[in-house]
């Protein structure tokens, strides 16, 4: 009998956690989605090199 209590007491302990609506933190909600983290893996390295080689090609210095 005190473990069925016990039961219903953990079990209306966590209807509580699970009423308890909580907005989502953003960082989790981007770790959570895998293709915007393809994205981001592909597109942040691509912008990166584009910009290194235009600063790099800003750089030379122009023969006369």
């Amino acid at each position: 009998m005190a473990r069925t209590s016990t039961f219903n007491r953990r079990r209306a302990e966590m209807a509580e956690t699970d009423n308890n609506e909580e907005p989502i933190p953003v960082m989790q909600q981007i770790l959570d989605n895998p293709f915007l983290l393809l994205f981001l893996g592909i597109t942040v390295p691509t912008v990166l090199y584009i910009l290194w080689g235009v600063m790099e090609v800003a750089t030379i210095p122009v023969v006369k």
